[in-house]
């Protein structure tokens, strides 16, 4: 039998043919894994550059309020023109 330690008449490869890829992965995973644990963590939980809205400020209140029909489209928009006003903030709202 044949195997990759005794190829032929013993002067094949070996199994260490089988540790570079097995290498190779592994630096790739682990750069992979860099990348994500620190550069591409602070694009997450928002879109680009534009500020995350907490779930407690009074325009995710208000968006809430509107997503549950308890104020209807004219009264939301009334209401987040305000809120921008004393505020300052847009939050990503397309107008």
């Amino acid at each position: 039998m044949q195997t990759l330690a005794n190829f032929g008449d013993g002067a094949g490869p070996g199994p260490w043919m089988l540790l570079f890829p097995v290498i190779w992965a592994l630096v790739i995973g682990g750069g992979v894994a860099l990348l994500r644990r620190s550069v591409w963590r602070g694009r997450r939980g928002g879109s680009w550059g534009q500020p995350t809205i907490r779930g407690d400020s009074p325009i995710a209140v208000l968006g809430r309020r509107f997503a549950s029909g308890e104020i209807d489209e004219d009264e939301y928009w009334r209401r987040l023109s305000v809120l921008d006003e004393e505020f300052g903030h847009k939050g990503g709202v397309a107008q």
